[in-house]
């Protein structure tokens, strides 16, 4: 017993310190936001190439036809699948081969993605990023 109280000091390190380890873990595995402009909004309509319903984000990849009729391959990100269903979306409601418009707050870096603002999906439906479509930005 007295093995045990003499060390008690040392275990309640121990442990303190394994918690904080897998704490700080999962609080890292978390990505930041900062990467999207979250002032701009880019707008962009296109074919949906792939539909990655996923956690911890869902992603949507689209092909977007330029003005010169060069394919430009944008990548828009969104919440979780939770966040979304409580948003109104099902995992069924982009499919690929849907032509779809998005509004996005885009990548700062200039390449081509962003993080969804506003979806209109191809039966005309509009969806937010997890809550009730926002306005048009441009009316805002």
């Amino acid at each position: 017993m007295r093995l045990v109280l003499a060390n008690r000091p040392r275990v309640c390190r121990t442990i303190g310190a394994l918690t904080l380890l897998l704490l700080s873990s999962t609080a890292l595995a978390h990505h930041s936001f900062a990467m999207f402009d979250s002032v701009n909004k880019a707008t962009i309509t296109g074919t949906v190439t792939r539909f990655e319903w996923t956690n911890p984000h869902v992603f949507i990849e689209i092909d977007v036809a330029g003005e010169n009729g060069a394919v430009k391959h944008w990548s828009v990100e969104l919440g979780s699948p939770s966040i979304l269903l409580r948003g109104g979306w099902k995992f069924s409601d982009v499919k690929p081969g849907d032509k779809v418009t998005t509004i996005v707050n885009p990548l700062r870096d200039g390449r081509p993605g962003g993080m969804l603002y506003r979806i209109t999906l191809a039966d005309g439906r509009m969806l937010g990023n997890g809550g009730p479509p926002p306005p048009d930005p441009a009316t805002r």
